[in-house]
């Protein structure tokens, strides 16, 4: 399945967070930064999650829904919240299905970090898949690649 591209409609789907179920159509009106990632508890994704926990202040300043998604079930997504005291909802995709959706599954290395930015009308407005993955958008990356996205018409 090809990845969507900007000004696509994003793929719907409804997955089970640690903050309860999501479901992406329920958030039209809103902008919503997918944040893919390749795993609970492994070096990077710790430091990327843990970054929105210490700045929490400004990324609840984005005027967007975060949510994180990777392939860990529930019980390792609510160990890894609780363990560093986690802000944003973490969504199990257990059997990639979204990831491959969003162009954020690769064979044998799993799900890819990965942002996808669906703007208000459902609608796919930055998609960027990390090469290797090392790094990771923080907070001002975040704001800045939301502050360069046309306003709603």
């Amino acid at each position: 399945m090809a990845s969507p591209r900007v000004g696509d409609p994003a793929p719907d789907f409804e997955l089970e967070g640690t903050q309860g179920r999501f479901r992406l159509s329920e958030h039209r009106g809103r902008r919503v930064v997918l944040l893919f990632y390749p795993g609970d508890r492994t070096p990077v994704c710790t430091k990327q999650f843990c970054s929105y926990r210490d700045r929490s202040a400004e990324v609840e300043g984005l005027d967007a829904v975060l949510v994180g998604i990777s392939s860990q079930g529930m019980d390792s997504h609510a160990a890894f919240a609780a363990e560093h005291g986690l802000t944003v909802p973490l969504l199990a995709d257990e059997d990639r299905a979204v990831a491959r959706a969003y162009g954020a599954s690769a064979p044998v290395l799993g799900t890819r970090r990965a942002v996808v930015v669906v703007d208000e009308d459902g609608r796919i407005a930055h998609h960027h898949v990390h090469r290797l993955g090392l790094d990771f958008e923080d907070a001002d990356d975040l704001r800045a690649t939301l502050a360069a996205l046309p306003a709603r018409a």
